[in-house]
C-alpha cells in the first residue's frame, strides 16, 4: 500500500535524482514553485494533502518517468525509510 509519505518522498527523490530542488522540479513541470513545499503537505489542522494526479503526471512527463517507475520509486523510498529507522 502506498502512503501519503511515500508519494511525497518519491517526489522528493525524483528531484534529488535529477539534481534539482523540488521547487525547480515544479517550475520545470509548469507548476508553481511552491507546489512541493513541505508546508503544503498538510493543512493547518494537520489533515494530509496529496498532490493531484495532474501534478504527478506533469512531473512524470517532464522527467520522462512512467507510472510504473513512479510506483517503484514509492516502494523504494518506503524500504529505505524503514531501513533508516532500524
Amino acid at each position: 500500500m502506498i502512503t501519503h509519505d511515500d508519494i511525497w518522498n518519491a517526489l522528493d527523490a525524483i528531484a534529488t535524482n535529477q539534481k534539482i530542488t523540488p521547487s525547480r522540479m515544479a517550475i520545470n513541470s509548469g507548476l508553481d514553485a511552491t507546489t512541493f513545499n513541505k508546508s503544503k503537505r498538510c493543512d493547518a489542522c494537520g489533515k494530509t494533502r496529496y498532490p493531484s494526479c495532474r501534478t504527478i503526471i506533469k512531473v512524470l512527463n517532464t522527467g520522462k518517468i512512467t507510472m510504473a517507475e513512479f510506483g517503484a520509486i514509492c516502494d523504494h523510498v518506503r524500504v529505505n525509510k524503514a531501513t533508516d529507522c532500524r
